[in-house]
């Protein structure tokens, strides 16, 4: 499947979903509006009704217009002729509402027009096992008008409203789940096109690397075969020399490969000796002499850390530094330009390896360190390798708990620059 197919393929389902959720939000919006109309229509029937009751005890023939006011979401006002009982007007308010199926705690406050104040609250709980006795958010609401009256705050009528709401909260959960999973598919199915592309790229890179000194050992030993090879030592050995060039080419590559399969397993098994780092970095740099030469570069070192000896597995440690070694050399156009330093940090050694070479773009320098990631070239094999070797060294020093970051610049070259802790406990 190609790249154009699948971003298709994720822009019309997340194009599905926008409608599925539009029309899950229209019709939950739709169904609350309806259960809190069908709410304030209850409550607005039970405080008229409380009203006629306290009306008919008290022996009071006038007649209320319009007694019940909402006057906001959930605090309402019931106008009434004189002052009431508070146990009797909570007695009234609590059948009026099981009676209703207005099954929600609610806050109620009665004002005295006389004291203009509140001169009783409480909170009331329909559950007989709880009493809140907790300070009324009513007390503040007062009517505009003169007169007495009686409040009812429904704090949790939202929550109790949703709860009413039961097959549009599963419905709605489900379409949750559904993105959520959507999301972690889309996810990995990006990271296997990826992943697809990387060993395509691997497989690629292998084979044309692979290709090369095979051909030439095939060749090499074709000559070598012919009868008046013996008569010519000259040429015989030129030969056998390129043989054993293209051999050692071949293992460095295998044990490239290698390299990544000890890093596949469970747990990297490290060695701990003694390792004395400006040795071992002079050392590399010898090994590094004769291609450094035939390329006409050179390399210059300033050691200056004055702790360098650390404790860490010494094969490990010197492939780290042949890797950046000879990335330098590598990705250096012509004439290579190689500067290695040290110096020590808050209990760390520093090294850092700098090239004159072609440098990284940006867009490239956060996945440089993954497994089997080149800088794209296109279909050009100028630059060899397979794209373990950084990956590599971050493995190895971040197992030692140090630190790998790159520092580059396109055509400005790229300073790599690796901390290793002094003292491991």
């Amino acid at each position: 499947m190609n790249r154009k197919t699948i971003r298709t393929i994720i822009f019309l389902a997340i194009l599905s979903l926008i409608g599925i959720v539009a029309t899950q939000i229209f019709w939950v919006k739709n169904a609350y509006n309806l259960q809190e109309k069908h709410f304030n229509d209850r409550v607005h029937i039970a405080l008229t009704n409380v009203t006629h009751d306290l009306l008919d005890i008290n022996k009071d023939d006038s007649e209320l217009f319009n007694p019940v006011k909402q006057v906001s979401s959930n605090y309402y006002t019931v106008l009434i002729n004189d002052t009431v009982n508070p146990y009797l007007l909570e007695t009234l308010l609590r059948n009026e509402f099981i009676e209703r199926n207005i099954n929600v705690d609610f806050e109620y406050v009665i004002y005295d027009c006389f004291t203009d104040s509140i001169v009783f609250g409480d909170y009331i709980s329909l559950d007989k096992n709880e009493k809140y006795n907790v300070q009324s958010k009513s007390y503040n609401m007062k009517w505009d008008k003169d007169g007495h009256y009686f409040g009812i705050f429904f704090p949790s009528k939202e929550s109790y409203i949703i709860s009413k709401m039961g097959i549009w909260v599963f419905s709605s959960s489900i379409i949750l789940l559904i993105i959520v999973f959507f999301a972690y598919t889309i996810n990995v199915i990006l990271k296997q096109k990826k992943l697809s592309e990387t060993k395509n790229d691997f497989i690629n890179n292998i084979t044309h690397e692979f290709k090369t000194p095979i051909s030439t050992i095939s060749l090499s030993a074709e000559v070598l075969l012919s009868p008046n090879i013996s008569d010519d030592p000259e040429r015989l050995a030129n030969y056998a020399r390129i043989i054993k060039e293209e051999n050692d080419r071949l293992k460095n590559q295998v044990d490239k490969v290698l390299q990544l399969a000890t890093l596949n397993k469970d747990k990297l098994k490290l060695e701990d000796e003694n390792i004395d780092l400006h040795e071992l970095i002079t050392q590399s740099i010898k090994s590094f002499g004769l291609i450094i030469r035939e390329r006409s570069g050179k390399i210059n070192y300033n050691l200056t850390a004055d702790k360098f000896e650390i404790l860490g597995d010494k094969i490990h440690i010197t492939n780290t530094l042949h890797n950046l070694i000879d990335n330098a050399i590598k990705y250096s156009s012509e004439n290579p330009e190689v500067k290695i330093e040290t110096h020590n940090h808050k209990g760390f050694i520093e090294i850092s390896v700098r090239d004159n070479g072609i440098g990284i773009p940006l867009d490239s320098q956060k996945h440089i360190f993954d497994k089997f990631y080149r800088t794209p070239t296109g279909n050009i094999h100028d630059i060899k390798g397979f794209g373990l070797g950084l990956n590599y060294v971050k493995t190895i020093v971040e197992a030692y708990s140090g630190t790998v970051k790159i520092i580059s610049k396109e055509n400005e070259g790229s300073t790599f620059v690796i901390k290793l802790p002094l003292s491991r406990k």
